[in-house]
């Protein structure tokens, strides 16, 4: 996370993305590493880069011992990891470079231990999930198979899109009833929103626009 925070661009609006899952812990930030890297050598730990982003907020997590400054980052992870007996972190970017994602999976040992636990978060966010605002309704039953984000405003008939996406989109990807055709890519012009299971649950059991909708 560390890392994130010091390499990713301040000039991209996406924030850093961290995800914990039940199979492995995610940390995703824009745009990617430096084309002065390659992925292999960054796999490997052997990454050393001829540019750094934000020498400044570098130079004061170093103050604050959060960094070394000496491209250790990556070593250090591979070592921990391999030290605590877990499976080999993972290290993704795509071929433009636009995001960084960071997979660090579970170790087999606590998969038992997390079972009962994820019974549990599961039946807590389907019964979240029941109750959705007006705004993440609506945007629910425009989605009609995979839809960019221009064909959503236009099915909604909404022209500000940074108010559709903290109202409808972010909302709804948090609840779990609308997911990314391409998570690992959220700039992608290519992206793509369609329902989740979840999300067409949802409807089978709500056809009809909720009370709160109405009024």
């Amino acid at each position: 996370m560390i890392n994130a925070v010091y390499h990713r661009s301040y000039e991209e609006r996406d924030p850093i993305e961290v995800r914990i899952g039940h199979e492995e812990f995610v940390v995703v930030s824009f745009p990617g590493p430096d084309r002065s890297i390659r992925m292999q050598d960054l796999k490997a730990g052997r990454a050393v880069s001829r540019r750094y982003r934000n020498r400044r907020i570098g130079e004061f997590l170093k103050e604050l011992d959060l960094t070394e400054g000496r491209s250790t980052g990556i070593p250090k992870i591979l070592k921990v990891m391999a030290a605590n007996g877990s499976p080999a972190p993972l290290f993704e970017s795509d071929d433009d470079r636009l995001s960084f994602v960071i997979r660090l999976p579970i170790h087999p040992l606590a998969v038992d231990g997390i079972t009962s636990a994820a019974q549990v978060t599961a039946q807590v966010t389907a019964q979240v999930t029941e109750e959705v605002t007006e705004e993440v309704e609506r945007l629910v039953r425009a989605l009609a198979g995979e839809m960019s984000r221009k064909q959503l405003l236009d099915a909604l008939g909404m022209t500000h899109r940074e108010h559709f996406r903290r109202a409808c989109l972010k909302p709804a990807l948090e609840a779990g009833v609308v997911e990314m055709t391409l998570p690992d890519k959220p700039n992608s012009s290519n992206q793509r929103y369609r329902l989740t299971s979840r999300g067409h649950r949802w409807l089978e059991k709500h056809p009809t626009r909720t009370s709160s909708s109405r009024e």
